[in-house]
């Protein structure tokens, strides 16, 4: 089902790779390479400015990888119809269809310029749902430095997406030591065609991303780019000791240290995170916000805390102990995994807050 690559890329070199442009000059216009490239350097110039990229080794990665590669289309909400190249089907009604492809110049460069936005992109719906898209750059840049992935590491994504960041992964460790998984062939079989568009081959593997995948386990990094309920229970087990397991968990990013095949336990970063739910596990719990006032609804750190304790506290007791703590941030909670058991704490993992996570929720 997977491909893995033959070749190993050493140290990056800065500067993007003009020939991975090449499918967009699908005119044969040269300024079409010379427009994605300046795009692309323009995305990055951003990504440092803001500070998501201060490691040099991604610096080099996001500069060397071209993402229009891996957005040949996608949609945009609002626009509805437009053009021969409008959205299609009952899975993007409201949506319009921007493309590579499309006969209108001016349509061309408004895809370009969005793919190049630091800004999510969707990228496949069904059936009114959205089940696929590429992440915004600036959070993947903040991932992945939060992954603390060093030479020789293997690294399991779960979530292939589009195949961006599988190839951002493989640019810094190498090909045959990532793998990228996901439940739908469909968006295995695009993002294996995309990647090798853009000159990688990781293993791209299609399989349920609550299992992992233990035919190339053990890894030294896991990395899930759809949201979690809980851990799922395989992923610490398909860790070397000393692994981390970076996912997205409640509107946040957990990152979790593994000492062992039964343990695991981090806190969460400061960072927001929106994602897909991962396809196949239960639902979230619905989160109510019943006899809150508006005013604590308008703050993250707030938000986080009902999505997290979700059909474990009634929302007034989360408000209650959120102003009696100093209406705590994403990082002052954590995630510990002891065997079959799982919990959400604040501040201290045996102290007196903290909610289980996983079935029964």
């Amino acid at each position: 089902m997977g491909s893995t690559g033959g070749r190993t890329r050493g140290a990056p070199e800065p500067g993007p790779r003009a020939a991975a442009d090449a499918p967009y000059a699908a005119t044969d216009d040269p300024g079409a390479t010379e427009a994605a490239a300046r795009a692309r350097n323009g995305l990055v110039r951003r990504l440092t400015e803001d500070g998501a990229l201060t490691d040099p080794r991604w610096w080099a990665a996001f500069e060397a990888v071209p993402r229009h590669l891996f957005v040949p289309y996608y949609y945009e909400a609002g626009e509805g119809r437009v053009g021969s190249y409008a959205a299609q089907g009952s899975g993007s009604a409201g949506y319009a269809r921007l493309c590579r492809d499309d006969p209108d110049p001016s349509r061309r460069a408004r895809w370009l310029a969005g793919a190049y936005a630091d800004a999510p992109l969707a990228t496949r719906m069904r059936g009114g749902e959205l089940i696929s898209s590429s992440s915004q750059p600036s959070l993947m840049a903040r991932m992945l430095e939060a992954l603390e992935v060093a030479d020789g590491n293997s690294v399991l994504e779960i979530g292939a997406g589009t195949g961006y960041n599988a190839a951002l992964l493989a640019h810094r460790v190498g090909d045959e030591r990532v793998t990228t998984l996901d439940l739908d062939a469909e968006i295995t079989d695009a993002a294996r065609a995309q990647l090798a568009a853009a000159g990688f081959r990781p293993a791209v593997v299609t399989g349920d991303g609550a299992r992992g995948w233990p035919d190339r386990a053990p890894y030294d990094r896991i990395i899930a780019t759809c949201a979690v309920p809980s851990v799922p229970g395989a992923w610490p087990g398909q860790c070397r000791p000393g692994g981390l397991i970076l996912t997205p968990l409640a509107t946040g990013l957990i990152a979790l240290r593994v000492p062992d095949a039964g343990h695991a336990e981090g806190r969460f970063l400061a960072t927001p995170a929106y994602f897909v739910p991962l396809r196949g596990t239960a639902p979230p719990p619905s989160v109510s916000t019943h006899g809150i006032p508006p005013r604590p609804l308008m703050d993250d750190s707030f938000r986080f805390l009902l999505n997290l304790v979700a059909g474990r506290m009634e929302p007034v007791e989360a408000l209650a102990l959120w102003e009696h703590e100093d209406r705590p941030g994403r990082e002052r909670y954590g995630v510990t995994v002891r065997g079959d058991r799982q919990w959400a704490w604040l501040d201290d993992p045996e102290g007196p807050y903290g909610w289980p996570l996983g079935p029964g929720r």
